[in-house]
């Protein structure tokens, strides 16, 4: 699984997709936090925290995360390595590990100088210091987890074609609907029965929960069963094969 996790992230960076992920993201945050005017702007807003970042991040991942996990078996099924691949001395669930922990790998690294962001609104506090550090650290908790969901989405769609345009629009619009739209549809009246199931199993719930810096066990168990979900969807996507 290792050797195949490292020929993963020797991939993304190879062919400097990598690099355009993680700058991408730090840019299009930059600007938001930093230089387009608004309220969302930290000099603006006249308040030392993040909650810009942590409002903007979701929504570029939604674009950002499937153009990772687009490739990870699409191109493997269009190359005809897929076939290769289940020869090696290794099962299913370890190929989808080691691809999977690979993408999140990349999204880690992506997150990693954002922390930058941490130290310098510490700096612009008045007094120094003067920032929610519990709301921040439970944000940051929360948008690492509300990743790794959008990676096993990823990883999911990637697996059930060699098309690498359908994998990274399926995982987009499955992100999306999972992040947002469950909060759309519970304010609908014909959901109203039914809003307050919808509500608690939408993404964006359980990350709000977390950005109010309350680690609460009750999110951290949604997101853990809702990553090992779309795993298993992969591994049966993966063993169907066996039935042909």
């Amino acid at each position: 699984m290792f050797t195949l996790f490292r020929k993963e992230i020797n991939t993304f960076f190879s062919s400097l997709s990598g690099f355009v992920v993680i700058v991408v993201f730090l840019l299009a945050n930059s600007l938001f936090i930093w230089i387009f005017p608004g309220e969302l702007n930290v000099l603006d807003s006249g308040y030392a925290g993040l909650e810009t970042l942590f409002i903007i991040a979701p929504w570029i991942f939604l674009f950002l995360i499937p153009a990772i996990t687009m490739r990870l078996f699409a191109d493997e099924r269009r190359t005809g390595t897929i076939e290769l691949l289940y020869t090696k001395p290794i099962g299913d669930l370890q190929i989808i590990l080691g691809k999977y922990m690979a993408g999140l790998t990349l999204v880690l690294l992506s997150l990693l100088p954002t922390l930058v962001y941490f130290v310098s609104v510490w700096y612009l506090g008045n007094p120094v210091g003067n920032i929610d550090v519990g709301g921040f650290w439970g944000s940051y908790i929360g948008l690492f987890f509300l990743a790794a969901v959008y990676v096993s989405i990823g990883v999911f769609t990637s697996s059930f074609t060699e098309n690498q345009i359908i994998a990274f629009i399926s995982a987009m619009l499955l992100s999306f609907f999972l992040y947002a739209g469950m909060d759309y549809l519970s304010s609908l009246p014909v959901f109203q029965s039914s809003n307050q199931c919808l509500i608690r199993i939408s993404i964006n719930e359980h990350y709000s929960s977390m950005s109010r810096g309350v680690i609460d066990s009750r999110d951290i168990v949604y997101f853990v069963i809702v990553i090992s979900l779309f795993l298993f969807f992969t591994k049966f996507v993966l063993q169907s094969r066996k039935w042909k």
